[in-house]
């Protein structure tokens, strides 16, 4: 299953997994093994975290390894300025007046407090293709709401 990220969020996948394989796990590879040369493993708390913490950052690796390895990543196309699409930026205004912008990104790269909204989240779902002056209805857990989109870059 592909996973599709913009330029930015491969980066950043990308050089977390860089810093937990080159840098973070050797780091604490050293420390278990530091830990486990004082002696009894069993009451040996700086042992017993350290393990905890290595099977974290293996997990994690793993993870973004698998990312990595199926990532589609999605170039903002210059001439799709007509519509919203994978990547733009747009500006919604609900129907309390409060205006928001968004850039359209995917799953692993979402973090809706800083403006990255999922194209899979139900509000990212409903504006993928709309476009300017266009008025949406979000089905969301609160309720139905009604988004104009007013720009899009």
């Amino acid at each position: 299953m592909a996973t599709y990220l913009t330029r930015a969020g491969y980066k950043a996948l990308a050089d977390e997994l860089s810093r937990l394989v080159s840098a973070e796990r050797p780091r604490v590879v050293q420390e278990v093994q530091d830990a486990a040369a004082q002696g009894d493993r069993s009451e040996n708390a700086e042992y017993i975290y350290g393990k905890k913490r290595l099977r974290e950052i293996d997990r994690r690796i793993r993870f973004l390894t698998k990312r990595v390895d199926s990532a589609v990543v999605v170039e903002g196309d210059e001439r799709r300025r007509d519509g919203v699409y994978f990547g733009a930026t747009v500006e919604v205004e609900d129907e309390d007046g409060k205006r928001s912008r968004y850039t359209i990104v995917g799953p692993d790269e979402a973090d809706p407090g800083k403006g990255l909204l999922s194209f899979k989240s139900p509000l990212g779902q409903a504006l993928m293709k709309k476009k300017v002056g266009d008025v949406v209805t979000v089905r969301r857990p609160a309720g139905e709401i009604d988004v104009e989109i007013l720009s899009i870059e």
